[in-house]
């Protein structure tokens, strides 16, 4: 398709270059990805409004080079907001949207990848969301990425935590753990970490807790390391800067067994799963924080 169509505006948003493709083997064009934004925007606007975002930007096209994006640039759209940290200079300002106009506004610029952080801007200093991602070597089949989140969420379940799963759009899972913004960054990190660590000492031919890259092979890494003030994971609903344009896709527990592989959502077939119910629709109906007793066991001071 031709990148020199006019611009467009969707949204209110001012989209140039339309039919630029930025899935070029799966021929989805500028348009196409922010047609997508604005169909997912009422499931996805809840799990990214006014989170902190790190995007990856692939102005010409997934396989071109790409770049990760934190902070500020010159040129970001009005509906793009910037937020300062204490201490922090201007050009150091994070980025964050609160509405359709700033998936939009995504789209527009390239970003083939959303990571959200795991606070609201409105409290960063307590995370309200905390996520295991499920990270397995190239010899790993999925099915045994699906039975280490069936386990995780059982453990978690023990300890009285509501969890739910999500496709990463690559090879993984992430199990996601909804939170009431009670306790600090480090008393949640040291609660994820420990739980990492107990399923890796439980069963180390399967788990590894560490970054090491050269002790996960045969494998699944749990990543816990995304549960830090700085750090972020993949977006529910977000394409991913592969091939093909799969998508970071919510699941419910009960359809986890039957899925096949961790991509096989994509921008090509997503609207039969948008037209069915919400895997994640109760949410935000989920009102837990970690409880005393367990924090306790753990040896984890609140």
């Amino acid at each position: 398709m031709s990148a020199t169509a006019p611009a467009v505006e969707i949204a209110g948003v001012r989209l140039t270059h339309p039919d630029k493709e930025l899935y070029p083997d799966a021929h989805v064009a500028k348009r196409n990805l922010a047609r997508y934004a604005e169909a997912i925007a009422p499931r996805m606007l809840p799990h990214v409004a006014r989170r902190l975002i790190s995007l990856v930007r692939c102005p010409e096209g997934q396989g071109a080079p790409c770049f990760f994006q934190r902070h500020t640039l010159p040129g970001n759209l009005p509906a793009i907001h910037r937020f300062k940290t204490d201490g922090k200079k201007d050009a150091d300002a994070y980025l964050y949207i609160e509405d359709l106009p700033g998936l939009i506004g995504l789209a527009q610029m390239g970003v083939l990848e959303i990571h959200v952080w795991g606070s609201h801007v409105d409290d960063i200093d307590h995370p309200d969301r905390m996520v295991f991602d499920l990270d397995p070597a190239e010899d790993v089949p999925f099915a045994e990425v699906r039975a280490a989140a069936l386990r995780l969420r059982d453990l978690l379940a023990a300890m009285q935590l509501e969890s739910l799963p999500m496709l990463t759009g690559g090879k993984g899972i992430h199990v996601v753990v909804p939170l009431q913004p009670r306790h600090g960054w480090d008393v949640v990190k040291a609660f994820s970490g420990a739980l990492a660590q107990r399923m890796a000492a439980d069963q180390p031919d399967r788990f590894v807790a560490t970054m090491s890259k050269a002790k996960r092979h045969g494998r699944i890494f749990i990543d816990y390391f995304r549960n830090d003030k700085a750090a972020s994971a993949i977006a529910p609903y977000s394409t991913r800067a592969r091939a093909w344009a799969p998508l970071a896709w919510p699941v419910s527990w009960q359809s986890l067994p039957r899925i096949k592989a961790a991509n096989e959502v994509t921008l090509a077939n997503h609207k039969r799963r948008l037209a069915g119910t919400d895997p994640w629709a109760g949410y935000a109906r989920i009102r837990q924080t970690l409880q005393p007793s367990v924090l306790k066991a753990l040896d984890i001071d609140a």
